[in-house]
This record gives C-alpha cells, sequence and structure tokens, in this order.
C-alpha cells in the first residue's frame, strides 16, 4: 500500500496535469478528501513541491487557505539551473543537495556524473573538518557555485 505522502502528492500532480500546469486547492479540502489533517498536506508541499522540484507553491491567508501550485516551464538546462541556484537560500542540508541534484539529472540539466561530483563535495563526509555550525551555509555556498560552473562551463 502506498504511503499517505504519496498519495497526496499525486492527487496534487493530478489536479496540476488536469488544469494545465497550475491548481488551486484549499488545504482542509485536500485533507479531507485524503483522510488525513491539513499539516500533511503542508509536509507533502513543502517537501515534494519546492522550487527546487520545479513548482511554485503560493498561499493566501484568508479567504478558505486557498494555495496555488504552478509548474515551472523550463526553456532550457541552464534555466532550470539557475532556478535551482535563486532557490537555494542561505544554508543547504545535504538530503536537500541530494534532492536538488536528483532532480536536476531527472530532468537532463546536468549529468548523473556532474550530479555524483557536486554531491561528492557537498556531502558531510566532504566537509566534516568544518565546524557543524557554518557547514550547511558552506555547502550552500559551494553547492551554487558549483552549478554556476557548470552554467558558465556550457
Amino acid at each position: 500500500m502506498a504511503r499517505l505522502v504519496d498519495v497526496i502528492e499525486q492527487m496534487i500532480k493530478n489536479m496540476i496535469e488536469e488544469n494545465d500546469g497550475q491548481a488551486v486547492i484549499s488545504r482542509s479540502q485536500l485533507a479531507e478528501q485524503a483522510n488525513c489533517v491539513p499539516s500533511q498536506i503542508t509536509y507533502v508541499l513543502s517537501t515534494r513541491f519546492s522550487s527546487g522540484n520545479g513548482y511554485i507553491v503560493e498561499s493566501r491567508r484568508g479567504g478558505g487557505g486557498q494555495i496555488t501550485i504552478t509548474r515551472v516551464s523550463h526553456a532550457g538546462p541552464e534555466h532550470y539551473l539557475q532556478a535551482i541556484v535563486d532557490a537555494v537560500g542561505d544554508d543547504l542540508s545535504q538530503q536537500q543537495a541530494r534532492t536538488l541534484l536528483t532532480n536536476a539529472v531527472s530532468v537532463g540539466a546536468i549529468t548523473p556524473k556532474e550530479g555524483t561530483a557536486i554531491m561528492a563535495a557537498v556531502s558531510d563526509r566532504a566537509l566534516a573538518k568544518v565546524d557543524s555550525d557554518i557547514r550547511a551555509v558552506l555547502r550552500a555556498d559551494i553547492f551554487r557555485n558549483a552549478l554556476l560552473g557548470l552554467m558558465i562551463a556550457e
């Protein structure tokens, strides 16, 4: 049996597909449909529908708590990489880096070899000698610069 988060993700993806790349949902209504609590919808939106995964999520307070989810279309690999660079905040966890790189490989923005090389450079193992307080900040800087280097090289 599929996990609840996978079911919710698929429900949202179906809505997006049916509406030409954009869906407007109510968190409480979707939670009712999925037979879960609204916080589980929030979890799915934040983990599966981030900008690094190719989506823009906009929520509006009031008016029933409408959430607009838009699938981002990128004209090419460079635009996709730029969107990732723009999406990376001040810090980046190893898992976030892995997710972003996996998605970049899956859409063809980078090669598997490039993804593996960048992941090796930003892994906890590579940054083990860096104080844990600044490791995620350094990882974000290295990650952004590696992607920018790939964009320049093309």
